[in-house]
Protein backbone atom coordinates (compact mmCIF):
# COMPACT_ATOMS: atom_id res chain seq x y z
CA UNK A 1 0.00 0.00 0.00
CA UNK A 2 3.29 2.68 -0.29
CA UNK A 3 3.13 5.08 -2.82
CA UNK A 4 6.25 6.88 -4.87
CA UNK A 5 6.63 9.54 -7.21
CA UNK A 6 8.52 10.23 -9.63
CA UNK A 7 8.76 14.08 -10.91
CA UNK A 8 11.47 15.49 -12.81
CA UNK A 9 11.69 18.96 -10.76
CA UNK A 10 12.77 20.13 -14.15
CA UNK A 11 12.08 20.01 -17.31
CA UNK A 12 14.80 18.82 -20.01
CA UNK A 13 14.98 21.09 -23.33
CA UNK A 14 12.77 20.37 -25.85
CA UNK A 15 15.57 19.57 -28.85
CA UNK A 16 16.53 16.87 -26.27
CA UNK A 17 13.41 14.89 -25.03
CA UNK A 18 9.32 16.60 -25.15
CA UNK A 19 7.50 17.22 -22.64
CA UNK A 20 4.48 14.14 -23.25
CA UNK A 21 7.68 11.81 -23.51
CA UNK A 22 9.06 13.10 -20.09
CA UNK A 23 5.91 12.85 -18.45
CA UNK A 24 5.44 9.26 -20.11
CA UNK A 25 8.46 8.10 -18.64
CA UNK A 26 7.82 9.18 -15.24
CA UNK A 27 4.34 7.60 -15.36
CA UNK A 28 6.05 4.37 -16.05
CA UNK A 29 8.78 4.82 -13.31
CA UNK A 30 6.06 5.58 -11.49
CA UNK A 31 4.43 2.93 -11.91
CA UNK A 32 6.98 0.31 -11.30
CA UNK A 33 8.21 1.62 -8.45
CA UNK A 34 4.11 1.46 -6.77
CA UNK A 35 4.39 -2.14 -7.30
CA UNK A 36 7.82 -2.55 -5.51
CA UNK A 37 6.28 -0.76 -2.50
CA UNK A 38 3.13 -3.09 -2.60
CA UNK A 39 5.43 -6.16 -2.60
CA UNK A 40 7.39 -4.55 0.57
CA UNK A 41 3.95 -3.98 2.39
CA UNK A 42 3.11 -7.22 1.62
CA UNK A 43 6.10 -9.27 1.97
CA UNK A 44 8.83 -7.43 4.36
CA UNK A 45 6.60 -5.18 6.39
CA UNK A 46 3.70 -7.72 6.58
CA UNK A 47 0.91 -5.24 7.16
CA UNK A 48 -1.23 -7.39 5.05
CA UNK A 49 -0.96 -10.78 3.29
CA UNK A 50 -2.99 -9.12 0.27
CA UNK A 51 -0.99 -8.23 -2.51
CA UNK A 52 -3.72 -7.10 -4.83
CA UNK A 53 -5.31 -4.50 -2.08
CA UNK A 54 -1.91 -3.17 -1.20
CA UNK A 55 -1.08 -2.65 -4.82
CA UNK A 56 -4.08 -0.30 -5.47
CA UNK A 57 -3.15 1.75 -2.16
CA UNK A 58 0.44 2.05 -3.34
CA UNK A 59 -1.07 3.10 -7.08
CA UNK A 60 -3.08 5.78 -5.74
CA UNK A 61 -0.76 6.98 -3.26
CA UNK A 62 2.18 7.23 -5.75
CA UNK A 63 0.10 8.22 -8.22
CA UNK A 64 -1.59 11.51 -6.75
CA UNK A 65 1.90 12.19 -5.29
CA UNK A 66 3.48 12.51 -8.90
CA UNK A 67 0.43 14.94 -9.99
CA UNK A 68 0.48 16.72 -6.86
CA UNK A 69 4.54 17.35 -7.29
CA UNK A 70 4.17 17.85 -11.01
CA UNK A 71 1.43 20.25 -10.87
CA UNK A 72 3.52 22.21 -7.86
CA UNK A 73 5.97 22.51 -9.79
CA UNK A 74 4.27 23.89 -13.13
CA UNK A 75 2.17 26.41 -11.36
CA UNK A 76 4.73 27.52 -8.75
CA UNK A 77 8.42 27.24 -10.51
CA UNK A 78 6.95 26.85 -14.27
CA UNK A 79 10.05 26.43 -16.81
CA UNK A 80 12.74 27.32 -14.03
CA UNK A 81 14.67 25.19 -12.17
CA UNK A 82 13.19 25.44 -8.42
CA UNK A 83 15.94 26.17 -5.56
CA UNK A 84 16.13 22.68 -4.27
CA UNK A 85 15.68 23.33 -0.25
CA UNK A 86 12.21 24.67 -1.84
CA UNK A 87 11.32 21.60 -3.88
CA UNK A 88 11.95 18.93 -1.07
CA UNK A 89 10.07 20.91 1.59
CA UNK A 90 7.46 21.01 -0.78
CA UNK A 91 8.09 17.19 -2.07
CA UNK A 92 7.78 16.68 2.00
CA UNK A 93 3.97 18.54 1.95
CA UNK A 94 2.99 16.49 -0.74
CA UNK A 95 3.66 13.14 0.06
CA UNK A 96 1.36 13.96 3.52
CA UNK A 97 -1.30 15.01 1.22
CA UNK A 98 -0.61 12.22 -0.98
CA UNK A 99 -0.98 9.79 1.21
CA UNK A 100 -4.24 11.11 2.67
CA UNK A 101 -6.06 11.57 -0.52
CA UNK A 102 -4.56 8.27 -1.75
CA UNK A 103 -6.06 6.01 1.40
CA UNK A 104 -9.41 7.60 1.01
CA UNK A 105 -9.25 6.86 -2.95
CA UNK A 106 -8.08 3.15 -2.58
CA UNK A 107 -11.08 2.86 0.05
CA UNK A 108 -13.56 4.12 -2.69
CA UNK A 109 -11.90 1.89 -5.15
CA UNK A 110 -12.20 -1.04 -3.35
CA UNK A 111 -15.52 -0.53 -1.26
CA UNK A 112 -13.85 -0.62 1.87
CA UNK A 113 -15.48 1.76 4.87
CA UNK A 114 -12.96 4.40 5.76
CA UNK A 115 -12.56 3.52 9.31
CA UNK A 116 -12.10 -0.55 8.69
CA UNK A 117 -9.24 -1.32 6.23
CA UNK A 118 -7.65 1.93 6.05
CA UNK A 119 -7.99 2.54 9.88
CA UNK A 120 -5.57 -0.04 10.37
CA UNK A 121 -3.04 0.64 8.06
CA UNK A 122 -3.07 4.09 9.80
CA UNK A 123 -3.46 2.88 13.51
CA UNK A 124 -0.30 -0.27 13.04
CA UNK A 125 1.88 1.33 10.88
CA UNK A 126 1.36 4.64 9.78
CA UNK A 127 4.43 6.46 11.30
CA UNK A 128 6.25 3.28 8.48
CA UNK A 129 3.85 4.00 5.57
CA UNK A 130 4.83 8.25 6.18
CA UNK A 131 8.52 7.81 6.07
CA UNK A 132 8.06 5.02 3.29
CA UNK A 133 6.26 7.52 1.19
CA UNK A 134 8.02 10.86 2.02
CA UNK A 135 11.23 8.58 1.19
CA UNK A 136 10.23 7.19 -2.38
CA UNK A 137 9.18 11.12 -2.93
CA UNK A 138 12.26 12.58 -2.13
CA UNK A 139 14.33 9.77 -3.69
CA UNK A 140 12.38 9.64 -6.66
CA UNK A 141 12.21 13.08 -7.52
CA UNK A 142 16.14 13.68 -6.50
CA UNK A 143 17.06 11.26 -8.96
CA UNK A 144 14.77 12.98 -12.04
CA UNK A 145 16.25 16.02 -11.03
CA UNK A 146 19.93 14.61 -11.25
CA UNK A 147 18.88 13.12 -14.92
CA UNK A 148 17.66 16.68 -16.04
CA UNK A 149 20.13 18.20 -14.53
CA UNK A 150 22.88 15.77 -16.57
CA UNK A 151 20.98 16.20 -19.99
CA UNK A 152 21.21 19.91 -19.57
CA UNK A 153 24.74 19.34 -19.01
CA UNK A 154 24.99 16.92 -22.30
CA UNK A 155 23.08 19.64 -24.15
CA UNK A 156 25.46 22.93 -22.68
CA UNK A 157 28.51 20.24 -23.92
CA UNK A 158 27.12 19.61 -27.35
CA UNK A 159 25.85 23.48 -27.91
CA UNK A 160 29.93 23.65 -27.05
CA UNK A 161 30.80 21.73 -29.64
CA UNK A 162 28.48 22.61 -32.22
CA UNK A 163 30.02 26.24 -31.89
CA UNK A 164 33.63 24.87 -31.48
CA UNK A 165 33.11 22.98 -34.84
CA UNK A 166 31.42 26.53 -36.49
CA UNK A 167 34.54 28.03 -35.42
CA UNK A 168 36.58 25.19 -36.64
CA UNK A 169 35.07 25.01 -39.80
CA UNK A 170 35.58 29.18 -40.42
CA UNK A 171 39.30 28.45 -39.52
CA UNK A 172 39.68 25.27 -42.03
CA UNK A 173 38.08 27.63 -44.71
CA UNK A 174 40.07 30.76 -44.05
CA UNK A 175 42.91 27.87 -44.36
CA UNK A 176 41.89 26.85 -47.42
CA UNK A 177 41.20 30.21 -49.10
CA UNK A 178 44.45 30.97 -48.37
CA UNK A 179 46.27 27.96 -50.10
CA UNK A 180 44.01 28.42 -53.19
CA UNK A 181 45.39 31.97 -53.10
CA UNK A 182 48.31 30.73 -53.80
CA UNK A 183 47.93 28.65 -56.99
CA UNK A 184 46.47 31.40 -59.40
CA UNK A 185 49.02 34.29 -58.90
CA UNK A 186 51.63 31.51 -59.78
CA UNK A 187 50.26 31.14 -63.18
CA UNK A 188 48.74 33.80 -64.07
CA UNK A 189 52.44 35.71 -63.54
CA UNK A 190 53.68 32.92 -65.53
CA UNK A 191 51.49 33.59 -68.58
CA UNK A 192 51.74 37.41 -68.38
CA UNK A 193 55.59 37.06 -68.31
CA UNK A 194 55.22 35.40 -71.50
CA UNK A 195 52.42 37.65 -72.34
CA UNK A 196 55.25 40.53 -72.39
CA UNK A 197 57.85 38.69 -74.09
CA UNK A 198 55.33 38.19 -77.23
CA UNK A 199 54.16 41.91 -77.14
CA UNK A 200 57.06 42.90 -79.60
CA UNK A 201 58.07 39.78 -80.89
CA UNK A 202 54.44 38.07 -82.13
CA UNK A 203 51.64 40.93 -81.60
CA UNK A 204 48.80 38.50 -83.10
CA UNK A 205 50.04 35.71 -80.82
CA UNK A 206 50.16 37.56 -78.10
CA UNK A 207 46.53 39.16 -78.80
CA UNK A 208 45.66 35.17 -79.12
CA UNK A 209 47.21 34.51 -75.61
CA UNK A 210 45.48 37.52 -74.35
CA UNK A 211 42.37 36.49 -75.52
CA UNK A 212 42.64 32.79 -74.44
CA UNK A 213 43.62 34.05 -71.49
CA UNK A 214 40.38 36.23 -70.54
CA UNK A 215 38.78 33.01 -71.53
CA UNK A 216 40.24 31.02 -68.93
CA UNK A 217 39.96 33.99 -66.39
CA UNK A 218 36.18 34.17 -66.87
CA UNK A 219 35.86 30.03 -66.83
CA UNK A 220 37.67 30.08 -63.45
CA UNK A 221 36.18 33.06 -61.70
CA UNK A 222 32.94 31.04 -60.78
CA UNK A 223 35.29 27.88 -59.51
CA UNK A 224 37.99 29.92 -57.88
CA UNK A 225 35.96 31.21 -54.60
CA UNK A 226 33.49 28.41 -54.23
CA UNK A 227 33.69 25.25 -51.55
CA UNK A 228 32.83 22.67 -53.92
CA UNK A 229 32.42 22.40 -58.15
CA UNK A 230 31.65 19.46 -60.16
CA UNK A 231 34.04 17.73 -62.69
CA UNK A 232 32.65 19.15 -65.48
CA UNK A 233 33.65 22.35 -64.58
CA UNK A 234 37.16 21.52 -63.53
CA UNK A 235 37.54 19.75 -66.83
CA UNK A 236 35.98 22.72 -68.49
CA UNK A 237 38.65 25.02 -66.44
CA UNK A 238 41.64 22.56 -67.07
CA UNK A 239 40.79 22.78 -71.23
CA UNK A 240 40.55 26.60 -71.05
CA UNK A 241 44.34 26.58 -69.09
CA UNK A 242 45.66 23.86 -71.50
CA UNK A 243 44.53 25.91 -74.36
CA UNK A 244 46.52 28.67 -72.55
CA UNK A 245 49.26 26.91 -72.46
CA UNK A 246 49.26 25.79 -75.56
CA UNK A 247 49.40 29.25 -76.79
CA UNK A 248 52.31 29.48 -75.18
CA UNK A 249 54.13 26.31 -76.17
CA UNK A 250 52.86 25.82 -79.58
CA UNK A 251 53.65 22.43 -81.09
CA UNK A 252 55.76 21.29 -78.41
CA UNK A 253 52.36 20.64 -76.03
CA UNK A 254 49.37 18.55 -77.00
CA UNK A 255 46.82 17.23 -74.81
CA UNK A 256 43.41 15.31 -74.27
CA UNK A 257 40.86 15.39 -71.31
CA UNK A 258 39.30 12.02 -70.68
CA UNK A 259 35.91 12.28 -68.52
CA UNK A 260 33.14 10.01 -68.53
CA UNK A 261 29.25 10.85 -68.74
CA UNK A 262 28.64 9.35 -65.72
CA UNK A 263 31.07 11.46 -63.53
CA UNK A 264 30.16 14.92 -64.83
CA UNK A 265 28.34 15.67 -62.08
CA UNK A 266 30.82 14.65 -59.65
CA UNK A 267 31.31 17.35 -56.89
CA UNK A 268 34.93 17.71 -55.70
CA UNK A 269 36.51 20.56 -54.04
CA UNK A 270 37.94 23.38 -56.95
CA UNK A 271 41.53 23.68 -58.01
CA UNK A 272 42.39 20.61 -57.11
CA UNK A 273 43.57 19.67 -60.78
CA UNK A 274 45.27 22.65 -62.12
CA UNK A 275 47.95 22.44 -59.42
CA UNK A 276 49.23 18.73 -60.71
CA UNK A 277 48.45 20.11 -64.70
CA UNK A 278 51.00 23.26 -64.37
CA UNK A 279 53.63 20.61 -62.16
CA UNK A 280 53.99 18.91 -65.64
CA UNK A 281 54.21 21.52 -67.82
CA UNK A 282 56.75 23.28 -65.82
CA UNK A 283 58.63 20.65 -64.35
CA UNK A 284 58.09 17.68 -67.00
CA UNK A 285 57.09 19.41 -70.51
CA UNK A 286 58.46 22.95 -70.65
CA UNK A 287 62.55 21.81 -69.83
CA UNK A 288 62.09 18.91 -72.57
CA UNK A 289 63.02 20.25 -76.25
CA UNK A 290 60.71 18.45 -77.96
CA UNK A 291 57.72 18.94 -75.20
CA UNK A 292 55.47 16.35 -74.91
CA UNK A 293 51.37 15.17 -74.28
CA UNK A 294 49.42 15.49 -71.00
CA UNK A 295 46.48 13.43 -70.26
CA UNK A 296 43.88 14.40 -67.67
CA UNK A 297 41.14 11.49 -66.78
CA UNK A 298 38.85 10.55 -64.14
CA UNK A 299 37.33 7.50 -62.93
CA UNK A 300 35.80 5.67 -59.83
CA UNK A 301 36.62 2.66 -57.90
CA UNK A 302 34.13 1.80 -55.26
CA UNK A 303 33.34 4.50 -53.24
CA UNK A 304 36.59 6.42 -54.64
CA UNK A 305 37.20 8.74 -57.00
CA UNK A 306 40.85 8.61 -59.01
CA UNK A 307 41.57 11.76 -60.73
CA UNK A 308 45.19 11.31 -63.13
CA UNK A 309 47.36 13.75 -64.67
CA UNK A 310 49.80 11.87 -66.77
CA UNK A 311 52.56 13.58 -68.95
CA UNK A 312 55.56 12.69 -71.19
CA UNK A 313 58.06 14.85 -70.15
CA UNK A 314 61.60 14.68 -67.82
CA UNK A 315 60.40 12.13 -65.06
CA UNK A 316 61.18 11.85 -61.86
CA UNK A 317 64.59 11.85 -61.68
CA UNK A 318 64.91 15.45 -63.18
CA UNK A 319 62.25 16.95 -60.60
CA UNK A 320 61.84 15.04 -57.17
CA UNK A 321 57.75 15.29 -56.63
CA UNK A 322 57.44 12.39 -54.34
CA UNK A 323 57.85 14.98 -51.70
CA UNK A 324 56.75 18.45 -52.85
CA UNK A 325 57.09 20.03 -49.45
CA UNK A 326 60.68 19.78 -49.80
CA UNK A 327 60.80 21.61 -52.83
CA UNK A 328 60.29 25.49 -53.25
CA UNK A 329 58.96 25.21 -56.78
CA UNK A 330 56.83 22.07 -55.90
CA UNK A 331 54.42 24.80 -54.16
CA UNK A 332 50.99 23.34 -56.33
CA UNK A 333 51.88 19.76 -54.55
CA UNK A 334 52.88 20.90 -51.28
CA UNK A 335 49.38 23.28 -51.64
CA UNK A 336 47.27 19.59 -52.62
CA UNK A 337 48.85 17.65 -49.94
CA UNK A 338 47.53 20.20 -47.30
CA UNK A 339 44.24 21.11 -48.91
CA UNK A 340 43.36 17.16 -48.94
CA UNK A 341 44.24 16.61 -45.54
CA UNK A 342 42.03 19.66 -43.80
CA UNK A 343 38.68 18.43 -46.50
CA UNK A 344 39.07 14.67 -46.57
CA UNK A 345 41.34 13.65 -43.63
CA UNK A 346 42.74 10.19 -43.89
CA UNK A 347 40.46 9.51 -46.64
CA UNK A 348 42.49 11.09 -49.75
CA UNK A 349 45.89 10.79 -51.03
CA UNK A 350 47.83 12.42 -53.76
CA UNK A 351 50.39 9.72 -55.15
CA UNK A 352 53.49 10.54 -57.92
CA UNK A 353 54.55 7.68 -59.94
CA UNK A 354 56.97 7.29 -62.82
CA UNK A 355 54.72 7.30 -66.45
CA UNK A 356 56.95 4.12 -68.41
CA UNK A 357 58.78 5.35 -70.32
CA UNK A 358 59.08 8.43 -69.87
CA UNK A 359 57.32 10.97 -67.94
CA UNK A 360 55.18 11.34 -64.34
CA UNK A 361 51.52 10.22 -63.33
CA UNK A 362 50.03 12.03 -60.43
CA UNK A 363 47.07 10.38 -59.47
CA UNK A 364 44.71 12.13 -56.40
CA UNK A 365 41.93 9.17 -54.96
CA UNK A 366 39.42 11.36 -53.38
CA UNK A 367 36.26 10.05 -51.30
CA UNK A 368 32.91 10.10 -53.65
CA UNK A 369 30.50 12.83 -52.13
CA UNK A 370 27.36 12.45 -52.23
Amino acid sequence: MKPSTTLPPDALPPTAEPLARRLLRTLYINLGIDVMCAVIVTYVMRLSDQFLPNLVFSLCIGLTAMVLIEAGRSLVWRNATPPKVHFLAYILVAAGIAQFIGIRLADLLLGLPTDNFSSMYMNVSGLGLIILTVSVCVGATLFFWNLSTLAELRNQAATERARAAAVEKQALQAQLQMLQAQIEPHMLFNTLATLQSLIALDAPRAQQMLDQLIQFLRASLSSSRIEQTTLAQEFSLMEAYLELMSLRMGSRLSFELQLPAALRDTVIAPMLLQPLVENAIKHGLEPKIEGGRIEVSASRQGQLLLLDVSDTGLGLAAEPLQTPASHGSHIGLSNIHERLQALYGAQASLSVKPNLPHGVIAQLQLPVLS
